[in-house]
């Protein structure tokens, strides 16, 4: 895929974000039963295997310092973000989670392209407020009082995200892998302090395991597409498109768990996926 093609762009950027949407439905099912710092550590430790034998295979050349640095960056971020985002589809709904996530990790990245790139176009403005009704909407509690489950979360996930995507953007575009392997083993040696410092809680079955391994895989093929997404497109583009990872999740809780939502969280999801 040449450098510039829009087509390439969307594409991958579309690819990154089902790959990230099956991959939080997988965490999310094993957080239910396993300490989620745990479930994101053994994601992680897959993932960093995963990037890491890409970067080998592909005989891509070590970036430097400043590369693998921003890579750190995005691996405390990230790991952050993943753990507030398997928690709270472990405790609330995944409809309503995934798509509060989903909105504020798309709008880090924009805020950052006005920063850097000039003023977004209408269209685009017009996606911020859409989006601010839909989390209104989405934050609408079933029976009239308080806040859903797991909406906080959601948000922190969705600043931690964002922050990732912005900072393994600014990693550069000489490699794709290299600066994920930074994340990883970033994000996987903070898991591991946090879990010797609150308890690794209970041992999980051969199904969780299955699972966090699943989640791992497909969170790094979702980072890796979404840095090639990157490569070849804008910024703004790519982290709006893929943040429809939303729809994955939401889809696969329908079928599997079968979720239920009220009918304005409904509207506020759509509202939400029409936003990004």
């Amino acid at each position: 895929m040449e450098p510039g093609n829009p087509f390439a762009g969307v594409a991958l950027s579309l690819a990154s974000a089902l790959s990230w949407g099956a991959g939080d439905f997988s965490g999310g099912l094993a957080s239910k039963k396993v300490n989620t710092f745990q479930v994101v550590a053994v994601a992680h430790g897959t993932g960093l295997v995963l990037v890491a034998a890409l970067a080998f295979l592909r005989h891509e050349i070590f970036p430097g310092s400043n590369a693998m640095m921003w890579g750190g960056f995005a691996g405390i971020s990230g790991a952050i973000g993943l753990a507030a985002l398997y928690r709270g589809l472990a405790i609330g709904k995944m409809g309503t989670v995934a798509p509060v996530a989903a909105i504020i990790t798309a709008g880090l990245p924009v805020i950052y392209g006005i920063w850097t790139q000039g003023a977004p176009k209408p269209m685009q403005l017009a996606g911020f407020a859409l989006a601010t009704i839909a989390i209104v909407l989405i934050s609408k509690p079933e029976g009239g009082q308080g806040v859903p489950k797991g909406l906080g979360l959601g948000i922190l996930a969705g600043f931690g995200f964002g922050g990732f995507l912005v900072c393994i953007n600014r990693a550069g575009e000489a490699t794709v892998f290299w600066p994920l392997v930074a994340a990883r083993v970033v994000s996987l040696g903070f898991m591991l302090v946090l879990i010797a410092v609150g308890g690794r809680g209970k041992a999980p079955d051969a199904k969780s395991w299955i699972l966090m391994m699943i989640a791992g895989a497909l969170d790094s093929a979702g980072n890796a597409l979404f840095v090639m997404a990157t490569h070849v497109g804008r910024l703004d583009v790519a982290a709006v498109l893929s943040s429809l990872y939303p729809a994955s999740t939401v889809l696969l809780a329908r079928f599997v768990l079968q979720e239920r939502m009220s009918a304005v969280q409904n509207a506020g999801m759509v509202a939400a996926l029409v936003s990004i």
